[in-house]
């Protein structure tokens, strides 16, 4: 069966949503595709006949060796396309999303190649997010959410995980990107907000948005 472009963006849905659930239930899906409930079982059923996805009784469905493949060559189209559209169009980090979606349906990997000869082949994406190689292989990532560490520790703000625009430009206006170097000086008990220290000014953050960062520690001084 050949693959269509519909196809390929329900799997690399399917992918980013196995990287906080093992497996993946049709109203979650139908939510983050801007779907009707209706189409995703239809659309399934088509993933599951040609071995892409597999069902897991009461628990939803997900990706077979085969999908995750064809997932992730999804996500590195979608990827560089955004890293395109920064580098090249002057698009900003919150933009990129929505048009790299709207745009990928008529991506294939020879345009792909191109884009990412034009922006230097880049390893992540604007929001810090790692790129596939042409073979589908995904990057090993060492880093873990900010929720993770205490007061007094440093680190590096690795990647962003969220595409929600006004979240992203709120974060921008803080210097919270990809690269920014932080402390924590402060943290309230109960999961209450945390005070950061970037770039010599103090923030505070909800848990909301620190649920979105994902940073890598600076390594203890010997």
């Amino acid at each position: 069966m050949q693959i269509s472009a519909a196809m390929r963006e329900y799997l690399a849905e399917i992918y980013r949503l196995q990287q906080d659930n093992p497996t993946v239930s049709t109203t979650t899906l139908a939510d983050r595709l801007n779907v009707s409930a209706p189409a995703v079982p239809r659309m399934l059923k088509r993933l599951k006949s040609a071995g892409y996805v597999k069902h897991v009784p009461y628990q939803g469905v997900e990706l077979t060796e085969l999908g995750k493949k064809e997932a992730l060559l999804e996500i590195r189209r979608h990827r560089i396309l955004e890293v395109f559209l920064v580098q090249i169009m002057g698009f900003t980090w919150d933009e990129t999303h929505e048009h790299a979606d709207d745009l990928g349906s008529g991506l294939n990997d020879v345009l792909t190649e191109r884009m990412a000869k034009m922006t230097d082949f880049p390893t992540r994406c604007p929001h810090g997010e790692p790129i596939p190689d042409k073979q589908g292989n995904m990057p090993e990532l060492n880093d873990f959410s900010l929720i993770n560490l205490g007061v007094g520790q440093t680190g590096t703000i690795s990647r962003v995980r969220t595409n929600e625009p006004e979240k992203l430009r709120y974060l921008a206006t803080l210097k919270l990107i990809p690269g920014a170097q932080f402390e924590i000086v402060g943290r309230a008990p109960f999961n209450g907000p945390m005070r950061l220290r970037v770039e010599q000014e103090e923030i505070v953050l909800g848990m909301e948005l620190l649920m979105s960062l994902w940073v890598t520690r600076s390594p203890k001084p010997v």
